[in-house]
């Protein structure tokens, strides 16, 4: 299959990922960035948060016009998200790529043990 096909459906399969779930597309997207190999390292991360941050604007869009979000109830949760976004931004260059790798692992396993319980 042609390169550019590839990628644009594993951009769609995190984009449908985010859109049903509320979120996660990148964490669907960080798997296949890494085992492709035409990206380093750090690029992998960097990446994922660049496709999804549009796939997410698009689905809070949509969930908003459908009236899907209490945005008084979501609104602490910006604050907080914004904050951390910025924080983790800054110490991304600081973590050895190794522990950032585990500390991806650990936040899917994290989640998926969450999710059934």
């Amino acid at each position: 299959m042609n390169q550019r096909l590839t990628d644009a459906l594993a951009g769609g399969a995190a984009g449908l990922a985010g859109g049903l779930f509320g979120g996660g597309g990148g964490m669907a997207l960080l798997p296949i960035l890494s085992h492709q190999g035409h990206l380093e390292g750090r690029q992998v991360y960097a990446t994922c948060i660049g496709v999804i941050f549009p796939a997410c604007v698009i689905s809070a869009v949509v969930y908003l016009l459908r009236g899907g979000v209490a945005l008084s109830q979501a609104a602490p949760y910006l604050a907080g998200g914004l904050v951390g976004g910025w924080l983790g931004a800054r110490l991304y260059g600081h973590i050895p790529l190794g522990v950032l790798r585990w500390l991806a692992a650990g936040v899917l396993l994290y989640g998926g043990v969450r999710y059934l319980l």
